[in-house]
């Protein structure tokens, strides 16, 4: 369907929106996750759980929704690899990612249909995020305000985009591509500089999800992101897609998150993985 005839059916009628759940040995999260999509006020949704192997008891907690929720149960192979599940299984124009150990306020899906209407051609939006760590309430640091527009230069130090927080054209997804399923960690980052660079982000500046931290399982708490972010730069780079600043921007951050790499490894020992991340910033790209 063309990004113009997608348009003229969201201003006819109310999209489907498929929201997307990746899980895995979740069992005391899940339910606030899947509880907050139900409890949705914008009813023209569908809810699809991908169980990414789980060995506790998240099975149990997801067969007692029954035909409200689609399941899909897989062997262990990431988190990447369960948001693609997902997303190739979404019947809807709209996909809506929801991480399990985050929930939604009640309006979220409807403010984000009602911001695609007043925003026709925008292929994709956040929404601004209530942050608990442990149980407490915890204020963002400035280095990860959100920004509206054409944000890929303000994306290459850090995530900046929440996956619980956006919603997304299917048809977005279609051009640019799923997620890496060979990346460990900061899959995330890597697709929003790949939709970045080309398509602004919207921007709701109202709290609508509550994310939650502080497990010891969270990729974000992974060490060495930076190797990710390391990789996802290069990649963008390697297209050639990127206008000259972009280019220089990337470069520039690659150099920087280059030279504090290598330094670690040198500090741990690892110095032929020292080697490589010095000279890495100086390979030619197109």
């Amino acid at each position: 369907m063309s990004t113009l005839a997608s348009q003229t059916l969201l201003q006819d009628r109310p999209p489907l929106v498929s929201v997307v759940v990746p899980t895995f040995n979740r069992a005391a999260q899940i339910g606030a996750a899947v509880d907050s999509v139900l409890a949705q006020s914008y009813p023209h949704w569908e809810l699809i759980v991908v169980d990414d192997g789980s060995q506790d008891e998240t099975p149990l907690m997801l067969s007692a929704y029954g035909e409200r929720i689609r399941t899909i149960r897989q062997e262990n192979r990431g988190v990447s690899a369960a948001r693609n599940r997902g997303i190739l299984a979404a019947a809807g124009e709209f996909i809506a990612l929801l991480d399990s150990d985050d929930h939604w306020l009640p309006d979220k899906l409807a403010a984000q249909v009602a911001y695609f209407r007043q925003h026709p051609a925008l292929m994709l939006c956040q929404t601004e995020e209530i942050w608990v760590r442990n149980g407490r309430r915890v204020n963002p640091k400035t280095r990860h305000r959100k920004f509206a527009g054409m944000i890929f230069e303000k994306t290459l130090p850090l995530c900046l985009i929440s996956p619980s927080a956006v919603m997304l054209r299917r048809s977005l997804l279609d051009e640019v591509g799923l997620f890496d399923e060979t990346l460990p960690a900061c899959e995330d980052y890597d697709l929003w500089l790949r939709i970045t660079w080309k398509y602004p982000v919207g921007l709701i500046e109202t709290p609508l999800i509550v994310k939650r931290g502080g497990h010891a399982d969270q990729l974000s708490a992974m060490p060495e992101l930076d190797k990710h972010r390391i990789r996802a730069i290069v990649k963008i780079l390697e297209q050639g897609c990127l206008s000259p600043s972009q280019a220089a921007a990337a470069g520039a951050m690659l150099a920087e998150k280059c030279r504090i790499y290598a330094a670690g490894c040198r500090k741990r020992g690892r110095l032929e993985e020292a080697q490589y991340y010095d000279l890495l910033p100086a390979i030619p790209t197109p």
